[in-house]
């Protein structure tokens, strides 16, 4: 079993082991992660760029604890719809590189609609 398969059955017996799936439809799920994102977001919010690349170790580990409920709820959302994270992430990759081709976008922020 992949470190993901573990993850997401040990999401799936804490759930239900507190009867929670009752909670966890997919709207739900999605709006739960907006809202881990949001407090992920709010650590960095006024930093300078040199500031939000060196964070005290304190301010690590909470955005780290962020990233980890941004993560639970992205898996259980997943779990929920059926979707292969792996797979799709492994996708959007090549996706992504046929829309943003090395000589056209190197060092540029430009969307791939826009070069």
């Amino acid at each position: 079993m992949s470190d993901l398969e573990n993850i997401k059955q040990q999401l799936r017996e804490f759930a239900k082991e507190r009867d929670w799936d009752q909670f966890h439809s997919p709207k739900n799920l999605a709006m739960a992660l907006s809202v881990e994102a949001s407090e992920l977001l709010e650590h960095f919010q006024w930093l300078t760029e040199e500031q939000s690349s060196n964070l005290s170790a304190e301010k690590r580990k909470k955005v780290a604890q962020e990233m980890s409920d941004v993560q639970v709820y992205l898996i259980r959302l997943a779990d929920k719809l059926g979707v292969d994270l792996l797979q799709e992430t492994e996708a959007k990759l090549k996706l992504n590189a046929l829309k943003y081709p090395v000589d056209k976008v190197r060092g540029s922020a430009k969307k791939y609609n826009e070069y």
